[in-house]
């Protein structure tokens, strides 16, 4: 824990570099507080808001709770045509089909997730787990993804996600599949589970838990501030989830949103996305 040394990520069968010793070094640089939001509760001119006219000249309905509707500028289509043949395999491209929604968290644009009640939450996670089930009818993989602040390249304020499905892996996506099967095979065990079990029992990197999930800062962590939440039984996906323990989501990511807010004093700037 001293001195540099690399470690193992088996989800993504590759090594990090970790030199902790870093960390002792004096910093002279740049310190200043971010400036104060100021998001108006509910914006006419803001597309993602109840009433609102979106790009397309589509109007939103007045919701009051999530709203989903297809994104106005998809990185994904279902009808787009496949690429021409090229004559040198450097230049290999492959078809790529698949739909892009947008889900509003709330009808308010000053909410964030952790400030929204622990109902709101609940709902957030039971409207993924309907998109995840719906989309997974048709698509082999299914992507809920938030980016948050403009600092990660949010380009509204508004409290949203998105959900993209596509006919293909990401490479991402493929590489954990395969090193997933890899482990399960030689050791009998998802890894996942056996990871969670260790670190609930070391409790070295542990965050955050509740009776049915843990959040731990992954061993082989890259990011600064980069966290993993992990259920504590074998379940696939979101749409898998009982009851009790969508309300524990619920719970442990107030909890854990909430204090990366407080790290900081600010309303925390992070990406984050579910991988099944």
């Amino acid at each position: 824990t001293e001195h540099q040394h690399v470690r193992y990520n088996p989800l993504r069968e590759d090594w990090v570099l970790v030199s902790a010793h870093r960390v002792k070094r004096p910093w002279q640089g740049q310190l200043e507080k971010p400036p104060p939001e100021d998001v108006p509760r509910w914006d006419p001119k803001n597309p993602l808001c109840p009433g609102a006219t979106r790009a397309n000249g589509e109007v939103n309905p007045k919701y009051e709770g999530t709203f989903v509707f297809p994104n106005d500028f998809p990185a994904l289509q279902p009808d787009a045509p496949e690429p021409d043949d090229n004559d040198h395999p450097l230049f290999r491209a492959a078809p790529a089909q698949g739909v892009c929604k947008v889900m509003c968290f709330h009808p308010w644009s000053d909410l964030t997730l952790p400030l929204m009640s622990l109902p709101e939450i609940r709902a957030v996670v039971d409207a993924w787990a309907e998109l995840a089930k719906e989309l997974g009818a048709s698509y082999p993989w299914v992507q809920i993804f938030e980016n948050k602040g403009a600092m990660m390249g949010c380009s509204n304020p508004h409290p949203h996600c998105q959900v993209w499905a596509s006919n293909f892996l990401p490479n991402e996506a493929s590489l954990e599949d395969r090193s997933q099967r890899q482990h399960l095979s030689q050791h009998g065990v998802p890894m996942l589970l056996e990871y969670a079990e260790q670190e609930a029992r070391r409790k070295e990197r542990l965050v955050v838990e509740n009776a049915d999930w843990l959040v731990v800062v992954p061993y082989w962590a890259t990011w600064p501030y980069e966290t993993l939440l992990l259920p504590r039984r074998h379940v696939c996906r979101l749409q898998d989830l009982s009851d009790s323990e969508k309300d524990s989501l619920a719970s442990i990511m107030q909890r854990l949103l909430i204090k990366y807010d407080n790290l900081f004093e600010v309303s925390f700037p992070y990406s984050m996305g579910w991988h099944g």
